[in-house]
């Protein structure tokens, strides 16, 4: 079939072919459906016009790309890299994927960075540099990115303020929140470093025997060559003994 697969368009010609030899019992509910309205015929996408003259010799290649969908990019891409390039600990924060829906420009006011009912994250510093650079005359790209990222920082600093007071007052009043992330990391980390410890002074005192039981088996070849023994004293004796002449 090469690249292109006609097994769609040959559908109903099988299931007919199959209905006539009797293979299949009866017609599938979507046999009439595809009857009337079969697949389309078009297999290729329609090739935009081309503006630019062509110069003598040259030969018009066919696109190798027809079947691949074209790639939508927006404005708002390149800032959405700049800001989570150089933020990349704000993508670790939970979001709701159902904040926007696209009319976010119809219903915001982008003149503030802080909206109400939406949470201060990462969209909202690309959205106030986009207000930024379009309504503000003389305002680059740059100059608008460094204004919102200090507003964020600014309202960032602000809600931790907030958090922090709240905290000490629930705690003041007799609430308790048990362990901090950073306490517990630290408790798993000790955990992990004391059984690590067991470990090693195992290890080493295995390697200690290891090296002590080669030295004591050499120490005790020699003593038990020249240990006291009787019986392997009157043999030595004996074998010294000289042996009498013949007559």
């Amino acid at each position: 079939m090469g690249r292109y697969d006609f097994r769609p368009h040959r559908v109903h010609q099988a299931v007919t072919q199959l209905l006539a030899t009797e293979k299949l019992a009866s017609a599938p509910s979507w046999y009439n459906v595809i009857a009337a309205v079969p697949p389309t015929q078009t297999l290729v996408r329609t090739q935009p016009l081309k503006h630019h003259s062509n110069t003598r010799g040259s030969r018009t290649r066919k696109p190798s790309k027809l079947f691949q969908p074209e790639k939508i990019s927006y404005k708002e891409d390149r800032l959405r890299r700049e800001f989570f390039g150089d933020h990349p600990w704000e993508l670790a924060r939970p979001r709701v994927v159902l904040e926007n829906d696209g009319t976010d420009a119809r219903r915001r006011d982008w003149s503030h960075i802080r909206q109400e009912g939406r949470p201060l994250n990462g969209e909202s510093v690309v959205q106030r540099q986009m207000w930024l650079m379009e309504n503000v005359p003389d305002m680059s790209k740059a100059m608008a990115y460094d204004q919102a990222r200090q507003e964020f920082y600014d309202e960032r600093l602000q809600e931790d303020v907030e958090r922090r007071v709240a905290k000490e007052e629930a705690v003041a009043t007799g609430a308790y929140f048990g362990k901090s992330m950073l306490q517990i990391g630290m408790e798993l980390e000790d955990k992990e470093y004391e059984r690590w410890k067991a470990w090693a002074t195992k290890e080493m005192m295995t390697e200690e025997q290891k090296r002590a039981s080669g030295y004591t088996s050499v120490d005790n070849s020699s003593e038990s060559i020249s240990g006291d023994d009787p019986d392997l004293d009157a043999g030595l004796d004996e074998s010294e003994a000289p042996i009498p002449a013949e007559d």
